[in-house]
């Protein structure tokens, strides 16, 4: 059996084991024999993620950005995406069997969609209300939440990290990734594409493990400001109840489409 690739976490700006050095296997579908290893992250590792997403919310160099100066990172953002096109391809279809031609072709599809949210950064605006009492102004403004936390299925990540973190990005708030521990592979790919483009370590962090700890820490943790969640509605109800004590803004897509059996008999 070849060697299998080892991964890393990335948080910080740093590549990173789990505290506690644990690890799982991912499998390639198509061989049914593992192909990469992955890091197993804990409630600690977590917690260094949403810290680290938190100062550099409130005190890195991404915080005194201009919101002009944020699209110029996402434009830079979508022109890497689309030079390592294939080695993002490659891992996605390693990783979940998706058609390369699809992974290779969706990675390239995502780069418009940063290219879209770069030029809604300079965009957000208030608005000045009309009052009736003299000398005075009403008006309101459009702030960053903070730190956002998404959740994404193994199915489609590309896509979903694009749609989750574009504008969040756009607007400012930095991020905490937590990837399927079904197919991590994809997304510690696009932090190797997201830390080439330059961004202010922490802006995006992002955590590979299971549902519990690692998810449950994430969509719990006091500092995440808004959870951001795709996967089925059991799961979004522990989401729920996670955001509940913390008060944490959520949005949650559930459900699925397209249903399919396969036979034995098929070609």
């Amino acid at each position: 059996m070849t060697s299998l690739k080892k991964y890393q976490m990335y948080i910080d700006g740093q590549w990173v084991n789990s505290e506690s050095e644990k690890s799982f296997e991912s499998y390639n579908p198509a061989t049914e024999e593992p192909w990469a290893i992955i890091p197993e992250a804990g409630v600690n590792d977590v917690d260094r993620a949403v810290q680290a997403a938190h100062r550099a919310f409130n005190e890195g160099p991404w915080s005194k950005m201009t919101a002009t100066e944020r699209g110029k990172l996402l434009c830079r953002l979508a022109e890497v995406l689309n030079e390592h096109s294939e080695t993002l391809g490659r891992a996605e279809t390693k990783d979940t069997g998706k058609l390369l031609k699809e992974t290779q072709w969706q990675a390239r599809y995502i780069a418009d969609y940063f290219q879209y949210y770069a030029g809604l950064a300079d965009k957000v605006h208030g608005e000045t209300l009309p009052i009736d009492k003299p000398n005075t102004w009403t008006m309101t403004l459009r702030e960053p939440l903070g730190v956002v936390a998404a959740v994404v299925p193994w199915n489609s990540q590309l896509f979903l990290v694009a749609v989750k973190i574009g504008p969040a990005l756009a607007a400012g708030n930095t991020v905490v990734l937590k990837a399927s521990e079904h197919a991590s592979a994809p997304m510690l790919e696009f932090a190797k594409v997201f830390e080439e483009a330059g961004f202010p370590p922490g802006v995006m962090n992002i955590v590979t493990g299971y549902g519990e700890p690692c998810a449950k820490a994430l969509t719990s943790h006091p500092l995440v400001a808004r959870v951001s969640f795709t996967g089925g509605p059991e799961t979004a109800r522990n989401v729920i109840r996670n955001t509940a004590e913390n008060l944490a803004q959520v949005s949650l897509e559930l459900g699925g489409k397209s249903p399919m059996i396969v036979f034995e008999d098929a070609d």
